[in-house]
């Protein structure tokens, strides 16, 4: 059963493919501002609508955070897949190289866009982002 998550206004809305059952907190400057909770998906799994966003990308065009251009909600991202070059303490996997190409970003949606969402209810795993990446 599809989930939708949407902005404060519902100008943004976004469409899973179910309910998340695992998730990310990141402690990194971004993200420890936002309160985020993210689930990474393929892009094909996920439809996002929206009538503006705006894009912000903190430190390299290749990590693109959005916002409903009305009511200034953080919504998603697209950002390489960093785990499958990178271990969860930041250092790098023994050859294999950082795949930056617009096929190989993933979604990551904030999962705090969905209505009545309970973080306790799903597995989440802190990332140290503040001093891994």
């Amino acid at each position: 059963m599809t989930v939708t998550a949407r902005c404060h206004c519902g100008a943004t809305q976004i469409t899973l493919p179910d309910m998340p059952t695992e998730g990310g907190v990141c402690n990194c400057t971004f993200c420890n501002r936002t309160g985020a909770v993210w689930a990474s998906y393929d892009q094909s799994e996920v439809k996002v609508v929206a009538d503006s966003t705006s894009i912000y990308s903190p430190n390299s065009p290749a990590n693109a955070h959005h916002f409903c251009g009305r009511c200034g909600g953080n919504t998603h991202g697209y950002a390489p897949d960093y785990s499958k070059a990178f271990n969860m303490d930041g250092t790098p996997k023994e050859g294999v190289e950082l795949d930056m190409s617009d096929e190989a970003r993933r979604i990551s949606v904030n999962l705090r866009m969905i209505d009545d969402f309970d973080p306790a209810s799903i597995s989440l795993t802190h990332m140290d982002g503040r001093n891994n990446w």
